[in-house]
């Protein structure tokens, strides 16, 4: 059986912890931020773990990750 290949776009986006987990960037930061209000583009300059069913169709496509 030939080995299975990584999605590179899903790899660029997001990063499996150690324990599991899945995470990502949050959106909205590119352009447009001088409507956008501090706290909002702070807020967004963090991560944050996918929900449980979104990170299990990240997986299949990570799966040396």
């Amino acid at each position: 059986m030939p080995k299975m290949k990584t999605h590179k776009g899903a790899k660029k986006r997001v990063k499996v912890t150690a324990s599991g987990k899945v995470v990502a960037m949050r959106t909205g930061k590119r352009h447009l931020n001088w409507q956008k209000s501090g706290k909002t583009i702070r807020q967004k300059g963090r991560k944050f773990v996918l929900a449980q069913a979104e990170a299990e169709r990240i997986k299949l496509l990570l799966p040396y990750e």
